[in-house]
């Protein structure tokens, strides 16, 4: 995250509190839209992280690890901990069971997220997803930013963070949508391509919730 993102102090944002306003948040792996919810939560935005849900659902909902056992055996799992080599492994060249997995997982993760939207007392939330498009999830939301950045700076990017090979990421990323198909279910574009401020970009559209008086700044 850039060093200077809390230019913004905390309660910048007053938040309305009425019917939930849900903003979905998405992007390719390495794209930075976990960095761009960090910064719209130093708004004091609420942003649920979809990904993070559907780890913490899989290894503590009892009814979901059952599930998952049956579709790819008992050595999904070592004890409460999924085995995600085994899973990746299965799904990678079958995409049937992806999608059978997928059918299991973000039914769970939709409850859940409806749980904790219900808890919040912001009228407008955001909804972090890297398949939020895929998922179908992005029908339930009222505006969908879509965060892009170049294939090789994602890639630059991801070999800092991940121990996967170069190959592995391509890999990756040829098993998610692409940009441009992202870009169709867009109302808003955000560009993490090091070249426009992020900052700058993300305060623009707090500003214009603003504008549409979901938020009062």
């Amino acid at each position: 995250m850039p060093k200077n993102v809390n230019l913004y102090p905390k309660k910048y944002c007053i938040i309305l509190s009425a019917d939930k306003y849900i903003v979905g948040l998405t992007g390719g792996i390495g794209s930075g839209k976990t960095t761009v919810a960090k910064i719209f939560e130093t708004y004091n935005i609420p942003v649920f992280y979809a990904d993070d849900a559907a780890k913490y659902l899989m290894s503590k909902n009892d009814d979901l690890i059952k599930k998952i056992k049956k579709l790819f055996g008992n050595d999904a799992y070592s004890g409460k901990h999924l085995n995600r080599k085994h899973i990746a492994a299965q799904v990678f060249e079958n995409k049937d069971k992806l999608m059978q997995l997928n059918a299991l997982v973000h039914p769970a993760v939709g409850k859940y997220f409806a749980e904790w939207t219900a808890k919040q007392e912001s009228n407008l939330v955001i909804k972090e997803a890297a398949i939020l498009i895929e998922s179908g999830s992005y029908k339930d939301c009222n505006e969908v930013v879509v965060v892009t950045a170049p294939e090789q700076l994602r890639i630059k990017r991801l070999l800092k963070r991940d121990v996967s090979s170069e190959q592995e990421i391509k890999n990756r990323m040829q098993h998610q949508l692409t940009d441009n198909e992202r870009l169709k279910y867009a109302h808003h574009h955000i560009k993490n391509d090091e070249k426009h401020s992020l900052l700058l970009q993300c305060d623009n559209l707090v500003k214009n919730w603003c504008t549409q008086s979901l938020l009062i700044c």
